[in-house]
C-alpha cells in the first residue's frame, strides 16, 4: 500500500439522500484515477446539506459555496487538477 498517493474524501448529507450520489462519484474517481489515488472515503456529514469533496483535507468542491452541484465531468477535472494535473481525461477534457 502506497501512502504517498492522495486520498479523496466525499462528505455528504445522509438526510438529503446523497449517499448514492457520493458512491457514484467515488466509483467514477476510482475508475478514472486508478493509479493516482490511494482511495476514496465516504463520510456521512452531521451538517445538513453538506456535499464536500476534498483531497488530503483540501477542499476542491463545496456544494453550498458553489450554489449547487457540478456535473461529473467538472468534478473529475477539479480532482484531476490536484492529483494528476498532466492527466488527459479524454472526452471529458475541457474544450
Amino acid at each position: 500500500m502506497q501512502k504517498n498517493k492522495p486520498t479523496v474524501a466525499i462528505e455528504y448529507c445522509p438526510k438529503c439522500g446523497w449517499m448514492l450520489r457520493a458512491a457514484y462519484m467515488a466509483q467514477e474517481l476510482l475508475t478514472t484515477f486508478t493509479d493516482e489515488l490511494h482511495g476514496v472515503l465516504l463520510v456521512p456529514s452531521t451538517t445538513s446539506g453538506a456535499y464536500i469533496i476534498s483531497v488530503d483535507g483540501n477542499v476542491v468542491f463545496d456544494r453550498k459555496l458553489n450554489g449547487g452541484f457540478k456535473d461529473i465531468k467538472e468534478l473529475k477535472q477539479l480532482v484531476r487538477d490536484v492529483v494528476s494535473p498532466d492527466k488527459n481525461l479524454g472526452h471529458s477534457e475541457r474544450k
